[in-house]
């Protein structure tokens, strides 16, 4: 039986399919499409049950989520320690400079390595750190410059951001819903800020922030691991 955060993720896919988008943009890419066979597979083996905790990124990274469907998907964290893998078919339009390589990606996505690898020392097995936690991208696009730069979801104008944000609350609201966390909390500060948008349409949920692994927050680069354990503890996420 389809769960109903697949199904609210299959939903999102549909609406911001639908959207459109202006340059400086100049690619759009959605993993839910072309790689929906991995983020299911995520879903299915880790995004089922109540959950103490749900840890909310905003979009796909180049060498993450956007090569392997999963959020923070760095390919050997997904591979290696969430035992996920599957066939990515590449969308039909591309930059030159962001190619859709897959499980075969040679780079490793930063963000991903540092919180997986958080994950996987902290808790030890994925099983461990999913049964009490789950992570999910606030929006599932990527939206890239003609450079190959990437664009962020607040950078865009007005007239394309509100519509884009009503698909992604709505998706998120049916994930708290159906993952029934305690916490919510946002990696960096977009993240939280979508979270405290939706919040009050799920009674009882506990809003709060971590530092975000990102190479280029020069505090994640002092210490990031070590900042994230304070910052859970300190509020208590796991006991």
């Amino acid at each position: 039986m389809t769960s109903p955060v697949l199904a609210a993720a299959r939903e999102l896919r549909t609406a911001v399919d639908a959207l459109v988008f202006t340059a400086p943009v100049h690619h759009v890419y959605n993993p839910l499409g072309y790689a929906w066979q991995a983020y299911a597979s995520y879903v299915d083996r880790y995004g089922r049950g109540t959950k103490r905790a749900i840890l909310l990124g905003m979009n796909p990274g180049p060498f993450g989520m956007m090569q392997t469907g999963v959020p923070f998907g760095e390919v050997a964290s997904v591979r290696d320690w969430m035992g996920i893998t599957a066939d990515i078919e590449p969308p039909a339009l591309q930059h030159p400079a962001r190619p859709i390589l897959g499980f075969a990606c040679p780079r490793s996505e930063v963000s991903g390595r540092r919180l997986w690898g958080w994950a996987a020392r902290r808790f030890g097995a994925a099983d461990r750190f999913f049964a009490q936690a789950f992570v999910l991208n606030y929006c599932p696009l990527v939206f890239l410059e003609p450079s190959g730069r990437n664009r962020t979801p607040e950078q865009l104008p007005a007239s394309e951001r509100v519509p884009l944000e009503r698909a992604c609350d709505l998706h998120l609201v049916a994930a708290l819903k159906a993952l029934g966390p305690t916490w919510a909390i946002g990696i960096g500060g977009f993240a939280a800020k979508r979270l405290r948008a939706v919040g009050g349409s799920v009674p009882g949920l506990r809003i709060a922030q971590i530092l975000h692994p990102s190479p280029a927050s020069p505090a994640a680069n002092r210490g990031w691991e070590e900042a994230v354990d304070r910052e859970l503890d300190t509020l208590g996420v796991f006991g």
